[in-house]
C-alpha cells in the first residue's frame, strides 16, 4: 500500500487543521493507521493510532481531548482533525500503516508500522 499524507500548513494558535492519509494499491481497511510526528531536533513521535474497523482509538496524552483521528475505508482514507492547534504542535505529520493485528500497546511504536507516507508540514504560529 502506498499512503501520502497531505492537509497541512500554516495556522495561528488554537486554531485548527484536517490532516488527510490517503492509500492508494490496497485498500487501507486491512491496515491499522497510525499518526506520528517529528518537529525540528526531536524524535519522531507517537501522536495517535485507529484499528481496522475504527471503533478503538489511541491518543499521545499530549493531544488528547485536542486531537481526532477517525477513518472512511469506503474512501480509502484516514483523518486527523486537530483543534485547539499549539506551537509545540509544529512538526512534520506522518501516517503509517500497519497490516497485522497488532495488540494496543505495540501501536504506539514506530518499529510496528509497516508502510509510511511522506509527511505534511505543520505550523502553529504564536
Amino acid at each position: 500500500v502506498q499512503l501520502q499524507a497531505s492537509g497541512g500548513g500554516l495556522v495561528q494558535a488554537g486554531g485548527s487543521l484536517r490532516l488527510v492519509c490517503a492509500a492508494s494499491g490496497r485498500t487501507l481497511s486491512n491496515y491499522a493507521v497510525g499518526w506520528f510526528r517529528q518537529a525540528p531536533g526531536k524524535e519522531r513521535e507517537f501522536v495517535a493510532a485507529v484499528r481496522r474497523s475504527g471503533g478503538n482509538t489511541y491518543y499521545a496524552d499530549s493531544v488528547k481531548g485536542r486531537f481526532t483521528i477517525s477513518r472512511d475505508n469506503a474512501k480509502n482514507t484516514v483523518y486527523l482533525q486537530m483543534n485547539g492547534l499549539k506551537p509545540e504542535d509544529t512538526a512534520v505529520y506522518y501516517c503509517a500503516g500497519n497490516s497485522g493485528w497488532p495488540i494496543s500497546s505495540t501501536l504506539f511504536r514506530q518499529a510496528s508500522y509497516d508502510y509510511w507516507g511522506q509527511g505534511t508540514q505543520v505550523t502553529v504560529s504564536s
